[in-house]
């Protein structure tokens, strides 16, 4: 059975940046009962609290932040890079103990965004790009999807 890793987040746990999940969304509760879901927040995985800061990457682009050349930032100017690039070796390191070749991430996170994210002037803008984890799950050869294709990856699973 293909297992999938899933932000904590979208299976109604507790952990964005200001203590809230989302959800639920039946699919990935479907895929949760099948024992398919392999759940991670790759933010506290990297050791933030929650809640914790907003934070963002100027420029959105979380590839620029696995190279060194881009901080993440919250909020109050605090560079939090070494949190996501810890979150995001966690996650590239279970999907690669497990073998799993599918993640469900949230749209627009720092660490998750998969198409677009904030574009680190903290006032809602979106720019094309991904988050830290987002970006590191791709170079490993994860497709990545968001809350909002759950049906587009539900097509791409075999067994």
């Amino acid at each position: 059975m293909q297992k999938i890793l899933v932000s904590s987040c979208l299976l109604g746990r507790p952990v964005r940046y200001d203590g809230s999940a989302h959800g639920p969304y039946s699919l990935l509760q479907h895929w949760q009962a099948q024992g398919r879901v392999v759940a991670l927040c790759p933010e506290v995985s990297g050791g933030l609290p929650t809640p914790r800061p907003p934070a963002e990457i100027p420029g959105g682009q979380g590839a620029a932040v696995l190279e060194g050349l881009l901080p993440v930032v919250d909020v109050g100017g605090r560079d939090v890079s070494a949190a996501f690039l810890a979150g995001a070796a966690a996650a590239v390191e279970l999907v690669s103990r497990q073998g799993i070749r599918f993640a469900v991430l949230k749209a627009r996170s720092p660490s998750c965004g998969n198409q677009e994210t904030y574009d680190g002037t903290f006032t809602g803008n979106r720019v094309a790009g991904e988050g830290v984890t987002a970006a590191a799950l791709r170079r490993r050869g994860v497709q990545v999807f968001n809350e909002n294709e759950l049906e587009l990856l539900a097509s791409l699973l075999t067994d």
